[in-house]
């Protein structure tokens, strides 16, 4: 299988990541188990998906302990990313970028991944109390310490932007610029996806300009760009998309163009390609530095989402995948 690199560092992983997030942490509960993940994380690597994308936040602390379980038997099979810089508390989340928190919060996530050196340390939102630079500067010492062998950062999201006026990105692109004289980025994660590419327009050329990777996060929508949601199925209360603006019943129905215009490109590959493979492959197809880092609980998304990859887009299907009308929202 094809590798690739992110960013100046070198590093390579997979085309096809695997977002352990969804295990433990945003969506429905009542579906998360514990040894259903471990076989799901077990075959994405096995399918070639060695990039494996947790958060310190994600449960919280769960996530990583159940990718520990998973890299205590095969740490040389995988590429581990892992986030610091917020913090859960009961019903709501801070930022905390203090140098020391970050230290001894680096020290407690490699104890729960029961590894030595952590692949990619990604910070995760920077602390508005705390200069980005302090932050970045205690980044870049555990990278000296052994301890973290590259950098990232986890653009703002799109919404708050919109809510605020600014360009898309434009304060991660600051951020990012600034860090920059501190120590290389190797990579940004950032939503990326058929109904959310607003990245390709100042981020992910930034990003390619510098040789810094990409982690396409979200790349099939939260699930509904696979075809496999219902409009009016309805979501548990701590799934985040039961308050996402794209999820109501009215905007999931108003939005199944999208889903079919990617069913109609699958059929014409075949049988076995899938509406998900087909979005994958369009973000895969943004450029050699991206790789698109979907979430799955199951052993078999993980395995179809790994198997992307193998999907080459022909010029008819990309102008399809452009023309297709873009993602409506209740802010609309």
């Amino acid at each position: 299988m094809e590798r690739r690199t992110i960013g100046a560092a070198a590093l390579e992983t997979g085309a096809v990541g695997l977002g352990c997030m969804p295990m433990s942490w945003a969506y429905s509960t009542s579906q998360q188990r514990g040894d259903r993940s471990l076989r799901t994380v077990h075959a994405a690597l096995d399918a070639g998906s060695t990039l494996l994308d947790t958060a310190d936040m994600y449960g919280p602390f769960t996530n990583e302990l159940l990718v520990g379980r998973v890299l205590k038997e095969r740490r040389r099979d995988a590429f581990v990313s892992t986030k610091v810089g917020l913090l859960v508390g009961d019903q709501h989340v801070v930022a905390n970028g203090r140098p020391g928190y970050v230290k001894r919060a680096c020290d407690a996530s490699l104890r729960r991944l029961q590894t030595d050196v952590i692949d990619l340390y990604q910070l995760h939102r920077a602390d508005p109390e705390v200069p980005v630079e302090e932050t970045w500067g205690a980044m870049a010492e555990l990278v000296g310490a052994g301890k973290v062998r590259a950098l990232g950062l986890c653009a703002v999201g799109a919404r708050a932007s919109r809510r605020s006026g600014a360009h898309l990105y434009e304060g991660t692109i600051r951020q990012l610029e600034r860090v920059q004289q501190v120590f290389p980025v190797s990579a940004v994660q950032a939503e990326l996806s058929v109904w959310s590419p607003d990245a390709l327009e100042r981020l992910l050329p930034w990003c390619e300009a510098r040789g810094v990777g990409f982690l396409a996060a979200m790349p099939l929508g939260n699930g509904f760009l696979s075809g496999t949601l219902t409009p009016g199925q309805g979501f548990e209360p701590d799934d985040v998309r039961a308050r996402h603006p794209r999820f109501t019943a009215e905007m999931m129905a108003a939005n199944q163009p999208a889903v079919a215009g990617l069913r109609r490109i699958a059929e014409r590959h075949g049988p076995d390609t899938t509406p998900a493979q087909v979005a994958l492959a369009w973000v895969l197809g943004r450029g050699r530095h991206v790789v698109a880092v979907p979430g799955a609980k199951r052993e078999r998304w993980a395995v179809e989402n790994a198997d992307a990859v193998r999907l080459a887009l022909s010029a008819r299907d990309v102008a399809e995948v452009a023309g297709l009308p873009p993602a409506r929202g209740s802010w609309d």
